[in-house]
């Protein structure tokens, strides 16, 4: 039989492995940490519902992370940064605690098709999120972004993963972000805020494997400083090519499962 303590050690190996992987791909792209780090935990025995609550909870040390990065460049635009929170908390809070009570397969089904659009559209627009331009700042504008911000924050407390990705190119679309700009605060806000609100509320309804957080929390913020220090050195034609391969990749996974 095997050594109880060996077997313990390697399965934290993988968690911390899997959780680098994930995160750093994560932080450099603006999104989609789920697509390796959900599947992982599953694999090793997790039902859904206490592999979700998990992953959200090791999610917020990505946005520990990042932030950690982020904030060493240019500050955040506070007046973007209250209408992330202000839009997306509620929607988190209200798919989060209507996950628990829904069978999922549809949703992520639309989900996954949703994201192989938004990676498509980036694709096919090659100069989408290289610069800077200032749309949509008037009153009717943020209205509108934060009622998609709202839409995507509901799934956010909802799904498993890739509603990062939807907050990135939206911010780049609808406010004129650069892709560079957008990944930041996605990653500070969605990460760190967001997925925090989602994990308090799942752990609340649910359950969390909490010994399993210590590998997983190590790899998320390595991962999210790792990566958004690639984000900040590589620029944004490197994180747009990134954003469209790994949303294509979220999309396929959500779709075919």
């Amino acid at each position: 039989m095997p050594d109880k303590d060996l077997m313990n050690g390697i399965e934290h190996l993988i968690l911390f492995v899997a959780s680098l992987i994930a995160n750093l791909l994560s932080a450099f792209s603006g999104g989609g940490a789920g697509l390796i780090q959900l599947p992982v935990l599953i694999f090793l025995g997790l039902p859904f519902a206490v592999a979700l609550a998990t992953h959200k909870v090791a999610t917020v040390a990505l946005g520990i992370g990042a932030t950690l990065r982020h904030l060493k460049e240019e500050p955040l635009e506070r007046g973007f940064v209250l209408l992330i929170l202000l839009a997306g908390l509620p929607g988190v809070l209200l798919g989060a605690n209507l996950i628990l009570e829904v069978p999922d397969k549809i949703a992520r089904i639309a989900l996954g098709v949703l994201t192989l659009g938004l990676g498509l559209y980036s694709w096919l627009s090659p100069d989408l999120g290289l610069v800077v331009a200032r749309l949509h700042r008037d009153s009717s504008g943020r209205l509108i972004g934060a009622a998609v911000l709202f839409g995507i924050g509901f799934l956010n407390g909802s799904l498993t993963s890739g509603t990062g990705l939807f907050v990135t190119l939206w911010l780049v679309r609808w406010f004129g972000l650069d892709y560079r700009r957008a990944v930041a605060y996605t990653l500070v806000l969605v990460g760190l805020f967001w997925n925090g609100a989602g994990a308090v509320m799942l752990g609340v309804l649910g359950s969390i494997r909490w010994d399993w957080l210590p590998a997983l929390v190590a790899g998320s913020l390595l991962g999210g400083y790792l990566g958004a220090h690639l984000a900040i050195v590589k620029g944004n034609r490197m994180i747009k090519r990134a954003y469209e391969i790994l949303t294509l990749l979220v999309g396929l996974k959500l779709v075919w499962g």
